[in-house]
């Protein structure tokens, strides 16, 4: 999104007359969350000018900020694990959800076989690279195969996922509590090595994910916020 993110950072640039922060947490109000934790980092002050302490979204908003050296998604869930709950959801700051946020963390919260909920969206290569897999239990349950954002790796195994990691995931804090401290760590490992552990259930989203992250899905998503059909 250069050279826009050049003076404002991805969160705050705007979507249908408005800065994106102020649809996505609106939208995460709506659901019925009232505690947001904002990793920043890039232009970290701009978005604690706009955001403030998230009364005006209906949220209570706390920071964590990464400061200069960047840690990764997943690395940056570390540097904030003292505000984190003992299950909660992660979700990105360019992606726009018409979903309802709050299933992935009450899924978790109902099963202890699980560290983790991932949601995932029937793709079949369409908005982006398909990247999971699932498969059902003997009872009927959504759990999650196999995730690699690699794309050489499904090349070379022959395997063609149909579904994408959908941006929102709900964890156990004790998942990010594990990770080192030191090291940048995505959260694409994090949903790898659930999986492989067979630890991580899936939530299947029925509409397509919206991002910011180009100049084309920024279109996309002024158009559906017109709808004024965002559920």
């Amino acid at each position: 999104m250069r050279p826009r993110t050049l003076q404002t950072p991805k969160f705050l640039l705007e979507v249908g007359g408005r800065p994106f922060a102020a649809w996505l947490l609106e939208k995460l109000a709506s659901c019925g969350f009232d505690q947001v934790v904002l990793c920043i980092g890039h232009m970290g002050s701009a978005i604690r000018d706009y955001v403030g302490d998230g009364s005006s979204f209906g949220l209570a908003v706390h920071y964590s900020d990464e400061g200069k050296t960047l840690l990764g998604t997943a690395g940056a869930l570390r540097k904030a694990l003292d505000r984190l709950e003992p299950s909660f959801l992660v979700t990105y700051g360019d992606s726009f959800l018409p979903f309802d946020y709050r299933a992935p963390v009450v899924l978790l919260r109902e099963h202890a076989d699980a560290d983790g909920v991932l949601s995932v969206y029937r793709n079949e290569g369409r908005w982006d690279s398909s990247n999971t897999t699932i498969r059902s239990d003997e009872r009927g349950e959504l759990w999650v195969e196999r995730y690699e954002k690699d794309r050489s790796f499904w090349e070379g195994c022959g395997e063609r996922p149909d579904y994408i990691d959908y941006g929102a995931m709900a964890l156990r804090r004790e998942v990010i509590e594990r990770l080192p401290d030191d090291r940048v760590c995505g959260l694409d490992e994090v949903q790898r090595d659930l999986a492989r552990a067979g630890r991580l259930r899936a939530y299947l989203a029925r509409e397509r994910f919206y991002e910011i992250g180009s100049e084309a899905g920024l279109a996309e998503l002024e158009k559906k916020l017109s709808t004024r059909d965002s559920t």
